[in-house]
């Protein structure tokens, strides 16, 4: 990292550090008297600055980068983002397994508090979607945006700032929710420090990506980088808009939302759904659209399908929040109206999934023989599942059986596992090779092991969820003779048992999977390929061709 930057971008990067190291003393020094988990924040800061700022130093006086290496294109940074996803992905699948067990035994919380439901839950949703995805997208994104643009990275300080302050952010919302801090939101929210530090954070991952496109040498902006730049920017305005928030003190993390009673109920479901829509779909449709043809070597089958899915997906999802609050306080012609763009909705996802399908027309056969090309091609089959469940799930009738159960949990999985992890590791084992210069995973057999794990995993965790969720729905809803309920609520916790023993050895297959990824991951890094020439600041850059 270091050896990259030019003088005047340590320089930067220092005074970055400094200012850091400077808010985290004073972060601590502002709670020294008193429990406030802003000072632990401060000393985390601190110490991070610190980290940062000793690797900088180690190479700060070594030789200006030279000239040549303008003409290739800037990888380190994502291979750092590959590498900082896996060890999220491992964190945040443990917990994730780990909170299972606990739903099937209680105990495992050892009488300690941070290790409570409450507490472990936001640290596995935190570490595997914004640990393991949201590095996951910026890696790839810094790939996919320079190749398709043909067209290096603006400068060298910015990705780091980004990966850097990201990975910082989710540090400090993991340790928040230990803590037990949070903004006590349906989507378990971090500090309103940590907020404000991820907006400027994500505000220079958007110029980033807007400067590397308007220097491309490539006329046309490849459909991926819609999908990319959609992520990235309306999860900034989602984020902005529901964690509008008033700090009770600059001294300490407690805040007050904006926003209260329905209105916030409807925000949040505003944000929790378009997360869903543009971090966990838009984002890795661009992963899709992308690796999915490059791997398999075929065209994109209809490029005028993906621009109208892209248009649809952006469109219809932003509507589709308020099916989450059936049979609540929300006005009826809200609801109506989030059912049925969620119906809508079914169309533009759809072509997506479709598109990636007919992709592999003629490809069918490595499909077979490629267990990463078979990532991608089932996470384009749980795509095209899952958003039909979500759909058929909107449904005001269906909601009434279906929310508040273990449905919902086995929805949500179908689309997390199936989808938004298999295209992230098909992704990742494609562009592994490629960026290490490497012949080929240092493993294959590990790969279709990781494959078959995963897939076992997901099915026994979607179908136990689906199980135990309609049971319940049915058992809440039934009734006796005599008008009152047939079963407590205790007997239906005590039905779910069985099923929950499942969840959680389907997730822990799911886990040894990414155990296994990263072990092979790890070995084709350090294990160079037999006569490999390797290139320190990635692939070159391409010339234009001549009939442009």
């Amino acid at each position: 990292m270091v050896s990259a930057l030019t003088a005047s971008e340590r320089t930067g990067a220092l005074a970055i550090l400094f200012a850091l190291l400077g808010a985290g003393v004073v972060m601590a020094a502002s709670t020294a008297t008193r429990s406030d988990p802003m000072g632990f924040h401060g000393y985390l800061v601190m110490l991070y600055a610190l980290g940062v700022m000793v690797a900088l130093l180690r190479g700060y006086f070594d030789a200006e980068p030279p000239s040549s290496r303008l003409e290739h294109y800037y990888d380190d940074p994502t291979k750092a983002g590959i590498i900082l996803a896996m060890g999220w992905a491992v964190v945040g699948m443990f917990v994730g397994d780990w909170v299972a067990w606990l739903l099937a035994y209680p105990d495992l919380t050892f009488n300690s508090a941070w290790a409570s439901f409450g507490r472990l839950r936001p640290v596995h949703t935190t570490g595997v979607i914004f640990g393991f995805g949201g590095n996951a997208l910026i890696a790839t994104s810094f790939h996919v945006m320079q190749r398709t643009s043909r067209a290096r990275l603006p400068d060298q300080l910015s990705p780091w700032f980004v990966l850097l302050g990201y990975n910082l952010f989710c540090l400090i919302a993991v340790s928040g929710y230990l803590l037990g801090i949070t903004q006590s939101k349906e989507y378990a929210e971090p500090e309103w420090y940590a907020d404000v530090w991820l907006v400027v954070v994500w505000v220079t991952y958007l110029v980033l990506y807007l400067r590397t496109l308007a220097r491309r040498k490539e006329p046309h902006i490849y459909v991926a980088n819609w999908y990319y730049l959609a992520f990235i920017l309306v999860v900034a305005i989602l984020h902005i808009v529901n964690n509008l928030a008033v700090p009770a003190s600059f001294a300490g993390a407690k805040s007050y939302s904006l926003f209260s009673g329905v209105q916030d109920a409807m925000t949040q479901w505003w944000y929790g759904h378009n997360a869903v829509a543009f971090f966990l779909t838009a984002g890795f449709l661009g992963m899709l659209y992308y690796f999915l043809p490059k791997r398999a070597e075929r065209p994109i089958y209809s490029y005028r399908m993906s621009i109208v899915g892209f248009w649809g997906i952006t469109f219809f999802y932003m509507w589709a929040g308020s099916h989450h609050l059936h049979y609540t306080a929300l006005p009826q012609w809200v609801q109506t109206l989030g059912m049925t763009f969620s119906l809508m909705l079914l169309i533009p996802s759809w072509i997506a999934a479709a598109n990636a399908l007919l992709t592999l027309n003629g490809a069918w056969d490595r499909v077979r023989s490629d267990a990463t090309l078979r990532f991608m091609m089932m996470a384009a089959v749980f795509y095209g599942l899952s958003t039909f469940e979500g759909s058929f799930m909107a449904i005001r009738s269906v909601n009434s059986l279906s929310h508040y159960t273990d449905w919902t949990i086995g929805h949500v999985h179908a689309g997390a596992l199936g989808w938004v992890a298999l295209i992230t590791f098909g992704s990742i084992y494609a562009l592994v090779p490629w960026l290490w210069k490497r012949d080929a995973m240092h493993s294959p057999a590990l790969v279709e092991w990781h494959f078959w794990l995963a897939m076992a995993g997901t099915l026994i965790y979607v179908f136990s969820m689906w199980n135990s969720g309609i049971i319940q729905g049915l058992m809440w809803r039934t009734y006796n003779d005599g008008g009152t309920l047939s079963y407590s609520f205790l007997d239906t916790v005590e039905a779910m048992h069985p099923y929950y023993i499942a969840r959680a050895i389907g997730g822990l297959l799911f886990l040894i999977g990414a155990v296994i990824a990263c072990w092979n991951i790890w070995k084709t890094i350090v294990t160079p390929s037999p006569g490999a020439v390797s290139v320190a600041d990635g692939q070159p850059l391409p010339s234009l061709l001549p009939a442009e």
